[in-house]
């Protein structure tokens, strides 16, 4: 079977993204799940559903760390520089608040990369 797929309990075969979309639909606040659907759109290429799932986080999940770092690289990649800065430098003040200086300095060094 493929990594991306997955065998549902009724037999039939599902991709990672519907496994993690039917989780996101029945817990939609769950930052766990949506961040897993985001990484999954982000990883097959789908930027609007992975932008959508990440901005969801932000709102509902603003204490997520790891969103900030994923979201400034994807904005980063898509040339939307300045929304990467916002992004990166709301998640540096949400990692030092957190008291996590390894996403804080992920996100420094992604910042001070930014062109």
């Amino acid at each position: 079977m493929s990594e991306h797929m997955a065998e549902s309990t009724t037999g039939q075969k599902k991709s990672r993204r519907q496994l993690l979309e039917e989780f996101v639909a029945k817990k939609p606040d769950d930052a766990f799940s949506r961040y897993g659907l985001a990484l999954e759109c982000m990883n097959c290429g789908d930027s609007a559903a992975a932008d959508e799932h990440f901005r969801a986080l932000l709102v509902h999940n603003a204490d997520y760390i790891p969103t900030y770092l994923m979201y400034g690289q994807l904005l980063a990649r898509e040339s939307r520089i300045e929304e990467a800065r916002r992004v990166l430098s709301s998640g540096i003040e949400a990692a030092t608040k957190a008291g996590n200086q390894h996403a804080c300095s992920e996100m420094e060094a992604l910042l001070n990369n930014l062109s």
